[in-house]
């Protein structure tokens, strides 16, 4: 099968809005990559800087022509509202289809103890560095884009040994790795899109830590609901790499409760001028601000019940 590659590069508070409207029109997902990672000069820790180049994948067949046009006509909306560039399209074979976005994936250090390792390479490994295999699919990110990054810096921070994390919106799966590769208790890793838990699935194996890690298709509801059994209903440490309208609906809905009294709520997936907003829900919902970090436009809130 023929695919189109459909790609724009973007600045970090475009990204995900460009992603979403790609979501719409590609039925295997949408990827977001850095266009480059900077390593700080005081540590071995690398994060993403710059623009965030954002790739999506239409089947070459009879509705492409339609959905072409549909697609480029919301993105043209889209450019009334924040600057955008034209996107670029090119032919790619199901051969190439799977291997275009690998030639920008490489092992990525982060904080002290983490590094992101395409599941195709085998770098050496310092003593106490805790590896997270990913082959995540077209559709899915690498670790490469702030509020992953964000996410997993604070899991290393906070988690305690032992200790139990309920990963909202899963994705890849890498947050829930992250999380027992550092040595954390079980781990619940939900998402609501069958693609993303199969991945997910497949990445927690790849691993080794199926026996740590659950993935399942669900959202808050079936937590509240203790669907996934009682314990889910106060987590320790609960993770939500989502998108800030979402969270902010969550809230609204009763994602505090899934959090243990004492507990953290780590929320990404926000931009710095969406952070007041999501700080307002926050507290709304009787938690308690610990920390606001930020890497270029993306905020990660951190938050005690």
């Amino acid at each position: 099968m023929q695919w189109l590659e459909i790609t724009l590069t973007v600045d970090g508070e475009a990204a995900e809005a460009v992603a979403d409207v790609l979501t719409r029109f590609a039925p295997q997902g949408v990827a977001m990559e850095a266009t480059r990672l900077e390593t700080s000069l005081d540590s071995d820790e690398t994060r993403a800087v710059g623009d965030v180049l954002v790739r999506a994948y239409l089947p070459v067949d009879a509705a492409l022509d339609v959905r072409r046009a549909e697609l480029e006509q919301a993105l043209w909306h889209m450019g009334q509202l924040l600057p955008l560039p034209a996107p670029t399209f090119r032919p790619v074979a199901d051969t190439d289809w799977a291997q275009a976005w690998k030639s920008n994936f490489r092992p990525l250090r982060l904080g002290r103890r983490l590094m992101i390792v395409p599941a195709w390479l085998e770098p050496a490994l310092e003593p106490g560095v805790a590896a997270i295999r990913l082959d995540p699919g077209m559709a899915f990110g690498t670790g490469t884009h702030p509020t992953t990054q964000l996410c997993l810096l604070a899991i290393e921070r906070h988690l305690a040994p032992g200790a139990p994390m309920l990963d909202l919106g899963t994705g890849s799966g890498i947050l829930a790795i992250a999380a027992a590769r550092l040595g954390s208790g079980p781990v619940l890793a939900l998402d609501v899109d069958p693609e993303a838990v199969r991945v997910a699935g497949e990445n927690v194996i790849a691993n080794g830590v199926a026996g740590q890690v659950r993935v399942v298709a669900g959202s808050l509801a079936e937590v509240l609901a203790g669907q996934y059994g009682p314990e889910w209903r106060g987590a320790p440490l609960v993770v939500a790499n989502i998108l800030a309208r979402m969270i902010i609906t969550l809230l609204e809905v009763g994602l505090a409760q899934i959090v243990a009294p004492g507990g953290l709520l780590v929320v990404s997936g926000i931009l710095d001028t969406q952070a007041f907003e999501v700080t307002a829900a926050l507290k709304i919902a009787g938690l308690t601000i610990v920390a606001q970090e930020q890497i270029d436009d993306w905020v990660a809130l951190i938050a005690r019940k």
